[in-house]
């Protein structure tokens, strides 16, 4: 994985991206099938401490210990620090029957994004899902990029932990279908169709 980088967590008050992404998100999610939510890379706890006032039962890790921290303020079981170095959930978490991952925004910050949706499949019970969203690119996006002449500024590539991939719904979409899952859901979210700034991808493993 790549180098992690804090985001000067300040409070668990909503993040940039969920001003756009929450209601998208949440279309996705059942009570009834969604019964045991693991949030990887979970911030400040926004996404995981929202769910629990909505009645789901989530969970959240990340390897910002300032995050987890904040994450902590309302609601102290719920939030663990993950040890990137090994292929396992902290220990707090490794009975737990997970239905479902959650994990946003963090796959385009990966040098392994292949080793990552195994370990997101290791924590899953058969026939879990998975629902992951990037910063979206397509043709119409990347066209218009071009011709603002706005790659560097979108890329910055002096950003400390910065953005490394660049994903299409198709190459996420043969990532999750190769590691095993079918896809079963598409958000676009933040802006016009095509232009969106972000997607969501659902899919259930086979």
């Amino acid at each position: 994985m790549s180098e992690y980088k804090e985001y000067n967590y300040q409070n668990n008050a909503i993040t940039h991206n969920f001003k756009y992404m929450l209601q998208p998100l949440l279309s996705m999610l059942d009570k009834d099938k969604n019964r045991c939510i693991l949030d990887l890379g979970c911030g400040n706890g926004y996404l995981v401490n929202y769910l629990i006032s909505l009645g789901y039962n989530a969970y959240g890790t990340d390897a910002s210990e300032i995050g987890i921290t904040i994450a902590r303020g309302q609601n102290p079981g719920r939030f663990f620090v993950q040890d990137l170095s090994t292929d396992k959930l902290p220990e707090e978490l490794q009975g737990l029957a997970f239905d479902t991952v959650i994990s946003t925004e963090v796959i385009e910050h990966l040098y392994d994004p292949e080793g990552f949706i195994d370990f997101c499949r290791a924590a899953l019970t058969p026939g879990g899902e998975i629902i992951i969203s990037t910063p979206y690119h397509g043709y119409l996006k990347n066209l218009l990029i071009s011709l603002g002449n706005k790659w560097d500024q979108h890329l910055n590539p002096v950003w400390l932990g910065g953005h490394i991939k660049m994903w299409s719904a198709k190459t996420l979409s043969g990532l999750l279908t190769a590691k095993g899952f079918t896809v079963t859901g598409f958000e676009g979210c933040g802006r016009i169709p095509y232009l969106w700034k972000s997607m969501i991808v659902k899919a259930k493993l086979n």
